[in-house]
This record gives C-alpha cells, structure tokens and sequence, in this order.
C-alpha cells in the first residue's frame, strides 16, 4: 500500500486570510498536479497565519476563517488537504486542523497542549482539545497532532493507542539560536518511544519580529530522520510512504549556528519590507561594526538596488569611519550619500544656548547630534517610502547605551537582539562568503563618535565581560550573586544590572527586532517601566 504526502513549508501572510486561500490552493494543485500526491500538509493555522494575535478576538475575523475552510473544500479536488485554521464553536475557540477531501471534511483537531511562555500566548486566545483524531485516507489510519502536542510523549502515545498507524504534525514553531537541534532531537525521541512514524510540517518566513525557519522533517517508527525540507526556505516536498514506513528521501543541510542566524536576520529583513509594503531600506552607515552588519544583512535580504546608505559626520568622525562607510557602500554597490550634521548641531545648540548658560557640557550635547541623524534620517524614510533600520545590538539595548529619538529612531532594529560579541562573529562569517565589511571595521575599538576620542570602554565594561553578564541576567534570570559566584567582579554585576533595571523606559520605546536568542526584550521578557524592582 502506498501513499504520497506532501510537505508545504510555505510563508503565508498574519490576517490576509483571502491571499492564504489562493496561496493553499496554489500549493495544492501543484503538489496534485506536478508531484502527484494524494494528501498535502500545510502548518499551524494555515488560514490566519500564526501568530494573528488578537485579531483572533474579532468576530468578523473568525467568521471569515471559518468561512474559508468551506471554500477551500468546494474548490479542491484530488488531493487531500490537511489545514490548520482557529475554529469556532459556540462560545469556544480551538487551534484546529482539519482534513479535506472532494468536498467533505474527514475529520477535525483540536490542538491540546496551548504554550503559554516565552512567545507564546494561545491560553489568551484558545480552549484546549482533549482527546485525539485519527481517520482513515487509503487504507492508512493517520493520527493530527499541532506543534505543542509532539513534544509531550502522553499526546502521541494516545494518537496511537487511538489506532494511528502515522501521525502529522502542524507546526509554527519559530526560530532562536539552537533551536532545530533541539526541536528535532525532543521530536525524535518521542516519536522513537511510540514507536509511530510522523511528518513534521514547519512554517517559515518572518513575522514582525518573529523568525519560522522552515525545515520540516520526517521521521521513521525508530525515529530516524528520513527526510529534511531547507531552512529558511519556501519548498513544497513529497515523501512516499510504502506499508506505513516513509522512503528514505533528501535531507538539506543544517546552518551552523551563526550562518543559521545571519539567516534568520536575513530572512526577517526581507519579509518585513516586503509584507509591510515598503520600497526599500535606509540606515545610517557610520563606519562602525553595528551600522556596517546591518547593511550587509539588508543589501543580501533586499538587493543593493534597495538599500540606501547615509554618512553624517559630525566633528567628532574620525577620517578613516568615513573612508571605510564609503569603501563598504562601493563594494556592496549600494546608492549612498553624506549629510555633516554640523549645521543642525549648531542651530539646536544656538537655540538652547540661553537657556543652557551655566551648565557644563554633558551627554545632553552629545545626544542632540544623534537626534539631528534621526531627524535626516525619518525625513528621508518619509519622502522616499523606505524603511528605516536601527542599528542598534542588544547589548546597547540591554543597557541604554542609546539616544531616544536619535539612534534609536526608525521603523525595524534588525540586530537588536544580538549581543555586541555576536556582531562581530556574524560580520566575520558574512566576510567568508565574500569580503563586504573592511578588516579596519571589525579590529577597531567601538566608539559612539559624539564626544572626541570616545570609545565604548569609556562608558561600559568591556564587551567580553558585559556581554556574560547580560545573557546571566536578562536571559537567563540569575540573581546578582550568581553571576559574581561565577567568577564576574562585583563592581561590572553591579553596574551592568543597575544599567538594565533603569532603561526599561527604553526598550519599551524601540522599534520591533528580530528575535534570535532564547529571551529577547518584548515578546519574551515583560518587565514593568514603573517598578521599584532592582536586581541589585
């Protein structure tokens, strides 16, 4: 008895619910038509996309997911269709999947095991299923599942005790550094302990900050990977099944963790700018390490013909950061153009003169030449529909080391949660594939440029010890005193937590980031602004 299922690791848009139908059916008719299998898989909440967030609570939006579904059984035929999608009952909302076939629904799931940590929020939305779904297709008896469900053993093991001979999983399950080993090797001793084949089917693209990197995957009764769809990539596959055990088929490739992450920053660039309905990209190139990785990711996510560069010098840049902003823009072959700041600093400062007599110079000074950057920069967003990326990292963010208003203004922070020592890791990987980024930028001691001779170490412990530091208290929760057992000084634990706990005000004013760690600011770490909390 054979069977061939279809895999589509697609990139559907949150809420444009009438684009996903045409998208399914798309996928549809080419896994029928082209790779001529009889059932097709598409990932968790199909028709909304996930995460819809509280468009979920509006009615009008319900109604119209449900409606779909009935559409989508009218208009297809000869092939199955296995699609996730928030069904409504009564009073109730489900995370559901359901199987359609020449017009008649074959069976319908509801998701039992609702995640509600980190970026995770379905208790808000939905009410848990509580028992399994298996139905027959072809003389195999198939058991659904969503996500959650397959890393919980007991959800599986009733699947099969139901009468599953091969289970199908829905997934979107988002990207942070590390992730798909783990997520494989859980799945896989599940799946190895139930003694069940499964197909794992996996959204990819990039929603707002969140990144779905794709590489679905099935498995073998032992467990055994027999097949891996690419990561970060739209593909639509097709596995045989023979007796109820998959073919052994292809399987891509896994990134290494930085080139998986340079991807997933890539990837989240691109989808942001298209989804968004943006003509382009702009940022302030400076010369620096942070501005200069930004514009690597946003040419390689968007094309130098979209990418647009700004130098602003002011009295305080060095020779050789122009030089090397100016050099990396040529290479990269994207349009670029120099604005001095010194004009509007000069006006502001003219302005407030009289009523800054007899203060001393602070960063207040240094934070009006940052805010004359992002107010050339926002004039050029607005009057050419690019957007704007940030460039601040996560340690800058971590800690406030940042100008509100100034370089903190803009639409989208591509590196906002990468950590000042992954910059550089990532800027020296994207030189492997080809040399973008001038060897000056990456060995010269970081510096703001706002006050002469500045550098980074002025104002903050060097990055080697304060990044540590920040990854103990921000993502990993640890209290002041375990990191200074773990070997940190009390003097750099006591300035860097001191520095988190004041500039929550902050963060919570920065643009949406790519989340790539375990724990990024927002989503996955909600802190109050107003709090008489100190972590020491």
């Amino acid at each position: 008895m054979s069977l061939k299922i279809a895999l589509a690791q697609i990139n559907f848009l949150v809420g444009n619910i009438a684009a996903n139908v045409d998208h399914i059916i798309e996928a549809a008719v080419y896994a029928r038509d082209h790779l001529h299998a009889d059932m097709i898989v598409f990932p968790e909440l199909t028709i909304t996309g996930y995460p819809a967030e509280d468009l979920l609570l509006r009615a009008d939006f319900i109604t119209a997911a449900n409606n779909a579904i009935y559409q989508l059984a009218d208009r297809i035929a000869d092939i199955a269709l296995v699609v996730g999608f928030p069904e409504h009952d009564g009073d109730k909302l489900y995370n559901s999947a359901v199987v359609l076939h020449q017009g008649v629904m074959l069976a319908c799931y509801r998701k039992q095991a609702l995640p509600n940590y980190g970026v995770f929020d379905e208790q808000r939305y939905f009410t848990a299923g509580n028992k399994p779904c298996v139905f027959e297709f072809n003389g195999t008896f198939i058991g659904l599942t969503i996500c959650e469900d397959v890393w919980k053993s007991g959800i599986i093991d009733a699947t099969k005790q139901a009468g599953a001979e091969l289970l199908l999983t829905l997934n979107a399950s988002p990207f942070n550094s590390g992730k798909i080993h783990q997520r494989e090797a859980i799945i896989c001793q599940q799946v190895k302990a139930a003694q069940i084949p499964l197909i794992y089917v996996n959204q990819v693209g990039g929603q707002d900050e969140l990144i779905f990197d794709g590489a679905s995957f099935v498995t073998d009764s032992q467990g055994n990977i027999v097949f891996r769809a690419e990561e970060f990539k739209e593909q639509i596959s097709v596995i045989d099944f023979d007796d109820n055990h998959p073919v052994t088929s292809t399987c891509a490739p896994l990134y290494n963790e930085i080139s998986s992450e340079y991807q997933a920053l890539v990837l989240g660039i691109k989808d942001y700018v298209r989804k968004n309905g943006f003509q382009g990209a702009i940022l302030g190139l400076s010369g620096g390490i942070d501005s200069a990785l930004v514009l690597a990711l946003a040419v390689d996510a968007l094309g130098p013909d979209k990418v647009e560069a700004v130098l602003m010098p002011s009295r305080y840049t060095q020779d050789m950061s122009n030089e090397d902003a100016v050099l990396q823009a040529e290479i990269l072959g994207v349009k670029y153009h120099t604005i001095p700041i010194e004009p509007a600093v000069n006006a502001f400062t003219g302005m407030l003169a009289e009523v800054f007599q007899g203060t001393t110079k602070d960063t207040t000074e240094e934070n009006i030449q940052a805010r004359c950057r992002g107010v050339i920069l926002m004039a050029l967003s607005n009057k050419q529909g690019k957007l704007l990326l940030t460039t601040g990292n996560k340690s800058e963010m971590s800690v406030g080391y940042a100008t509100l208003y100034g370089d903190m203004a803009g639409g989208f922070a591509p590196i906002k949660d990468v950590p000042k020592l992954l910059v550089y890791q990532l800027a020296r990987y994207r030189n492997t594939l080809s040399e973008v980024i001038p060897e000056r930028v990456i060995i010269r001691p970081p510096s703001a440029e706002l006050a002469p001779d500045q550098i980074d170490s002025d104002s903050l412990p060097p990055y080697e010890v304060l990044d540590p530091i920040l990854e103990r208290y921000v993502e990993l929760d640890q209290s002041a005193e375990e990191i200074i057992a773990a070997g940190f000084s009390r003097e750099h634990v006591t300035r860097a937590i001191n520095l988190v706990d004041r500039n929550e005000y902050k963060r919570r004013q920065s643009p949406p980031g790519i989340r790539i760690t375990s724990r990024a600011f927002g989503r996955d770490r909600r802190y109050p602004i107003t709090s008489g909390y100190r972590g020491i």
